[in-house]
C-alpha cells in the first residue's frame, strides 16, 4: 500500500460512522441485561449521528461449549452460529458489553462468545454497561478488562454501573437515576468513541499485527 492509499484510507474511515457492537451477555431466564440494553441504546441514541449500533444478544446466538482442538474445524452447528455472528463482530469498531455479575465474575456465555473469537477483538475498544446488586456488575468488569487484554483490545476507564438493578429500575428497564445514569452513558461513549476513531484511522494506516 502506497502513503497516498494509506492516507487515503485513514481519511475515509475517520469520515464513516462509528460501527459499535452492543453484546448481551446474559442468557438466563428473567434477565435484565435486555431491558438495561434496550435503555443505553436509548441513551446512547442523543450521543451523535456518527455512531452505528448492533445489538448482538447471546440469547440469540448458538455458540457451543466445546471448541475444536488447535487447527480443527467446528461442527456444523458451530459453524452455522460463526457465519452468523462473527461477521459482525469483525466489522464493528468498538464494542459495549452489558453484562450482569454472576458470584463476582460475568457469565459463561460472554467468555464462551470471547473465547470463540480472536482477531475480531483486537485493537478495538471496549465500554461496559454492568448491573446487579451493592457491586453493581463492577466486579464482573474488573475481570472482562484481564480478559479483553489478553485479546489484544483497549477497554475504555470510565464505565456505566447500575446498582441494585431489580430495584433501581423501572418496569421499562430505565434507571430510576436516570439523570446520573445517562450522564455516566454518554462520557463512556465520549471516551468509546475517541478510541474507535483514533484506533480505526491506525488499522487503517497500518493493520494490526498481534
Amino acid at each position: 500500500m502506497s502513503v497516498t492509499d494509506s492516507v487515503t484510507g485513514a481519511r475515509a474511515a475517520e469520515d464513516s460512522p462509528l460501527r459499535v457492537a452492543v453484546i448481551v451477555g446474559s442468557v438466563r431466564e428473567g434477565r435484565q441485561g435486555r431491558a438495561v440494553a434496550d435503555w443505553f441504546l436509548a441513551t446512547a441514541a442523543e450521543a451523535g449521528p456518527d455512531l452505528a449500533y448492533d445489538v448482538i444478544d447471546l440469547a440469540e446466538v448458538d455458540l457451543p461449549l466445546v471448541l475444536p482442538g488447535w487447527g480443527g474445524t467446528p461442527g456444523p452447528g458451530a459453524a452455522a452460529a460463526l457465519r452468523e455472528v462473527s461477521p459482525r463482530l469483525a466489522a464493528a469498531d468498538a464494542f459495549v458489553v452489558v453484562t450482569p455479575e454472576y458470584n463476582h465474575s460475568f457469565p459463561a456465555a460472554l467468555k464462551n462468545l470471547l473465547d470463540w473469537h480472536s482477531r475480531e477483538w483486537q485493537a478495538k475498544p471496549v465500554g461496559f454497561v454492568s448491573y446487579g446488586g451493592l457491586g453493581g456488575g463492577l466486579r464482573a468488569v474488573e475481570q472482562l478488562r484481564l480478559v479483553f487484554a489478553e485479546l489484544h483490545a483497549v477497554t475504555v476507564r470510565d464505565s456505566v454501573s447500575l446498582h441494585g438493578p431489580w430495584s433501581g429500575l423501572g418496569a421499562d428497564g430505565t434507571p430510576r437515576d436516570a439523570e446520573v445514569c445517562a450522564g455516566a452513558a454518554k462520557g463512556m461513549l465520549g471516551l468509546l468513541a475517541w478510541w474507535g476513531r483514533a484506533l480505526r484511522a491506525a488499522r487503517a494506516e497500518h493493520p494490526y499485527a498481534a
